[in-house]
């Protein structure tokens, strides 16, 4: 749609986007002048958004149009970066992986793929992994719902979303654990107020005292890494007071026997004493819970990033199932994604156990559909390597080359210094960015890429929504869009990937992927797209799953039988303090883009640490002082604020800032691989 401004002559166009920060996948509209984003204008016709964006959102043309965009390809020389051709780019970037794969096989290739670029890229991307014969592909996924991926997947056969985000406004009750929604997620936030509004009785779960817990009725408090035993806990109440759905776990779900039989030595006491919520907190939460007529559970990375992630998902399943709250208007299970395609990365393949659609690479069906797909002689079977293993692989010389996109491990990844250890140690590494982040500065070569707005593309937010994307304004200088790039770098390799454009892998993806088969580009471009599955044209999309039957072989839901177990890591004399991480509401993951924002660096411009005044009082720590936080790991400065937010013996500090990940745990679940950020024995002393 174009707009002329009035009396001058001026051409605007105002573009349909999607905010490229958090996976809510917030809509707004492009304001482009002269082939420059000048403004931005709100939607009010998106369906989750209706219009709200977040500070984060209000503020992302600050990044878009920043000074430190990579413009050119750069290679690099000693301690210094050339400037060089995109054909000289391109053949050493074909040289480098391809000399690992002659020297090494396929194998000892590592592909991270990014949950902030398009499906298509992602798609691409492993594709061209998996041609090459490599099946260690990632992304960020496993560093915050692998275990939903795994956990929900395992008890609901679907290991996303049940219902949309709007839907919460249906709901009498709302569980919120582990979620600091309101800082995370702010716009999902307005529909619990609205939920609210309604009469809904809203009970969070967290150690902090969080924007989030301000707005609940009931607010547990319980010592970190005990989620298993409340939720035990709450689940002993309802078998005994007999407020379960018994005719639901007869008709939709197997294992409840077992699941019983494993509580019963469990007491509403014993959940008190492992968790230091009191017994009648935990029975009034059960009983608002299971009695009320649709009740919302929301859940994030409080949940899932412990080594006991995947169990605490599957006991959430539980939680839900037992009380027959899911599978209708205001009832399920919501796991609040992080990035804005982190949903969809995971979806088109992206990860090391799953082919496009979750089809298992452990299965020899899934590689005889996908070889015939994509006319391949032969495809790598079995699992690789997740992001994590990747870097352990490559310190012991089993990974010789990695191309990483969009992606920061040096930031991001827990025990930074061993993941920077593990990148400099490999033959060859490309990365394909929009900024030359930390990662990017240990590169062979970097990729200039196109931002979001750049380029043409569908992404995935985390209520399942597919939304397409049209270019709204050119790449800077030389920066080419990331899917042009793959293809180029996969013909030099002799590849036969030789996509032209975006529209054309998405009708690829909709004859492979069959949740997505429906979701064409004319019926995602339309301001809040559709929801998958949506498997067929004719389809209007699922906007609430498993109404009738659960997404498992025989159709009905798995009760599992689990027994919480403790963070890996204990505190003790010489650490005795317990560290936990988490968002903040300004700021974004390893915070590449909102660390270049000035408006929102204003607000949030360093590293901090939430100390009690009570343990500051014994450490003799002075609030707004520079303070040595250490752990098992090694040690950053951080400036440190005394608050009641957070419980005596132990301290908060937002991962977005470099320093924060240099001392988290990487200690991790062994199902779904993914690390303990949540956890980890500190200890603090004032700065000298």
């Amino acid at each position: 749609m174009k707009i002329f401004a009035e009396g001058v002559g001026i051409t605007e166009e105002r573009i349909p986007s999607v905010c490229p920060y958090c996976a809510v996948g917030c809509g707004f509209y492009l304001v482009v002048e002269k082939g420059r984003a000048t403004s931005m204008e709100y939607m009010p016709e998106h369906p989750t958004g209706e219009g709200g964006l977040c500070p984060k959102g209000n503020a992302v043309l600050e990044v878009l149009n920043h000074e430190e965009r990579l413009r050119y390809p750069l290679r690099r020389s000693g301690d210094e970066w050339i400037r060089i051709s995109w054909e000289e780019a391109l053949e050493l970037v074909a040289k480098g992986l391809g000399k690992a794969v002659e020297d090494h096989g396929g194998r000892s290739l590592g592909f991270l793929a990014s949950s902030r670029c398009n499906n298509e890229e992602n798609y691409a991307l492993q594709k061209m992994a998996r041609l090459l014969g490599s099946s260690n592909v990632d992304n960020c996924a496993r560093l915050c719902h692998s275990p939903t991926v795994m956990g929900l997947g395992g008890s609901l056969g679907t290991g996303a979303m049940t219902n949309n985000i709007r839907d919460l406004a249906n709901a009498r009750c709302i569980l919120a654990i582990g979620t600091n929604l309101a800082e995370a997620h702010p716009v999902v936030s307005r529909w619990v107020h609205k939920a609210k509004d309604n009469g809904a009785k809203i009970i969070v779960v967290d150690p902090r005292i969080t924007h989030t817990s301000w707005m609940a009725d009931l607010h547990l408090r319980l010592k970190p890494g005990t989620d298993i035993d409340l939720l035990k806990g709450m689940m002993k109440v309802m078998i005994d007071e007999g407020s379960i759905d018994e005719k639901f776990i007869a008709e939709r779900t197997k294992g409840f026997e077992d699941l019983k039989k494993s509580l019963e030595g469990f007491t509403i006491e014993k959940a008190a004493e492992l968790t230091g919520v009191p017994a009648e907190e935990i029975i009034e939460a059960a009983r608002i819970y299971s009695r009320s007529e649709a009740s919302a559970l929301l859940y994030s990375m409080g949940i899932t990033q412990h080594i006991c992630g995947t169990d605490n998902v599957r006991t959430c399943a539980d939680l839900a199932l037992i009380s027959g709250q899911i599978g209708r208007p205001g009832a399920g299970i919501w796991p609040m994604r992080g990035q804005n395609n982190v949903q969809g990365a995971c979806d088109m393949g992206a990860m090391a156990e799953f082919y496009p659609g979750y089809k298992r690479v452990s299965d020899s069906s899934s590689l005889d559909f996908f070889k015939t797909a994509w006319r391949a002689p032969s495809l790598p079977d079995g699992p690789g390597m997740t992001s994590t293993e990747m870097m352990d692989a490559a310190l012991e010389g089993q990974i010789r080359a990695m191309y990483i996109i969009g992606e920061d491990p040096v930031i991001c990844d827990p025990n930074t210094s061993k993941t920077r250890a593990a990148l400099e140690s490999l033959d060859f590494l490309v990365v394909q960015e929009i900024f030359l982040t930390a990662t990017a500065k240990l590169a062979d070569v970097v990729l200039p890429a196109a931002a979001w707005a750049e380029k043409d593309g569908s992404y995935t937010s985390m209520e399942r929504r597919v939304q397409w994307i049209d270019k709204a304004v050119p790449a800077p200088e030389e920066a080419k869009e990331g899917l042009l790039i793959i293809c180029e770098i996969a013909k030099r390799l002799g590849l036969d990937l030789n996509y032209t454009s975006a529209s054309e892998v998405l009708e690829e993806i909709n004859r492979l992927v069959p949740a997505y088969k429906g979701a064409t580009r004319s019926r995602i471009s339309k301001p809040g797209g559709v929801a998958w599955p949506c498997p067929a044209e004719d389809h209007p999309g699922t906007e609430i799953l498993h109404l009738e039957r659960f997404s498992t072989p025989d159709g009905r839901a798995n009760l599992a039988v689990v027994d919480n177990v403790p963070p890996a890591e204990e505190t003790c004399p010489e650490y005795p303090i317990l560290l936990t991480t988490g968002r903040i509401v300004v700021h974004y993951n390893g915070g590449s883009m909102t660390r270049r924002s000035p408006s929102l660096m204003e607000r949030d411009p360093e590293l901090y640490v939430e100390v009690n005044p009570e343990d500051a009082s014994s450490l003799n720590i002075i609030d707004g002082s520079m303070v040595v936080v250490s752990t098992l790991r090694g040690e950053v400065r951080a400036r440190a604020r005394l608050t009641n937010a957070v419980k005596p013996g132990m301290v908060f500090m937002p991962f977005h800032y470099y320093g924060a990940n240099l001392i988290t745990s990487d200690a991790r679940d062994p199902v779904s691989k993914i690390p303990e950020y949540k956890a980890a024995a500190c200890n603090i002393v004032p700065a000298e």
